[in-house]
């Protein structure tokens, strides 16, 4: 991110040219509604890199959770073919 700016409502409507094209050079644009913070504007590309962070953070949370389950000696393993019938119902 390089700036970030605050703009009214009003302007996603008068100056929404304005709008993306600061949050396509990288910056934020916070929309305020009666002054107070309602929304955050945000390129693509930085969007797809925030949910490729969210994504990996996910990842690693579930990651902690499994090493820590199989740790617990009444963990139940399952065979792949186990796994999968479990799912189809």
């Amino acid at each position: 991110m390089y700036n970030t700016y605050a703009r009214p409502v009003r302007d996603l409507r008068n100056n929404y040219a304005a709008i993306a094209a600061l949050a396509n050079e990288g910056n934020q644009v916070i929309i305020t509604n009666n002054g107070r913070e309602e929304v955050t504007v945000i390129g693509m590309e930085e969007y797809r890199a925030y949910e490729a962070f969210l994504h990996q953070e996910y990842i690693r949370r579930e990651l902690a959770k499994a090493k820590e389950k199989a740790k617990d000696p009444n963990t139940k393993w399952l065979s792949e073919e186990e796994f999968w019938a479990g799912l189809e119902g």
